[in-house]
């Protein structure tokens, strides 16, 4: 894992349910009553803005594809997780979601990369190999491992290198 000095040009890729807010087990967050942040993640996300240059989601949300919310519905989620992040002194810089289902296996679906392609469109500067994704799940890391990305997993998963939470790593990366 780098120091905090060496996250000059790095770009940071977050995941939302599990990393940013609590999941709901075997449903979708459709609306702001439903979205929870984890504990910690308000007090991480302006470290986090500090050390990376670039601050990017990827999130899926089949939630849409299943007719269950609408993207306007996501929309006014994120427009006010952006708000209570930016109020606390942090910053997301672009937000990337894959509405389609799984069954479908779309590009933009994590672990696919098309999100992360879309993020390097969008900011060109972006270099793979000076990035991070951190996420809950296998298919984060496999969307990271697929474009060269450093992985960081919330929990415990054989192999990663892993984190209680999101202020967890936060914590750990300044201190080096």
């Amino acid at each position: 894992m780098n120091t905090k000095e060496n996250f000059k040009g790095w770009t940071l890729f977050l995941d939302r349910d599990g990393v940013i807010n609590e999941r709901l087990p075997g449903d979708y967050v459709k609306g702001w009553n439903e979205f929870q942040f984890l504990d910690g993640v308000l007090d991480a996300m302006p470290i986090l803005s500090e050390l990376f240059d670039t601050i990017v989601m990827v999130t899926n949300q089949q939630g849409i594809g299943k007719g269950l919310m609408t993207d306007q519905d996501l929309e006014d989620i994120h427009q006010r997780m952006m708000g209570d992040i930016i109020e606390n002194g942090g910053r997301i810089d672009q937000i990337f979601y894959c509405p389609a289902l799984a069954a479908d296996n779309p590009a933009c679906r994590k672990p696919n990369a098309g999100m992360a392609f879309e993020a390097k469109e969008m900011f060109p500067d972006i270099d793979f190999t000076q990035s991070m994704i951190v996420g809950d799940s296998p298919t984060d890391m496999q969307f990271g491992e697929k474009v060269g990305m450093e992985c960081a997993y919330i929990g415990q998963l054989e192999g990663y290198t892993c984190f209680e939470s999101l202020i967890h790593f936060a914590r750990v990366i300044t201190s080096k």
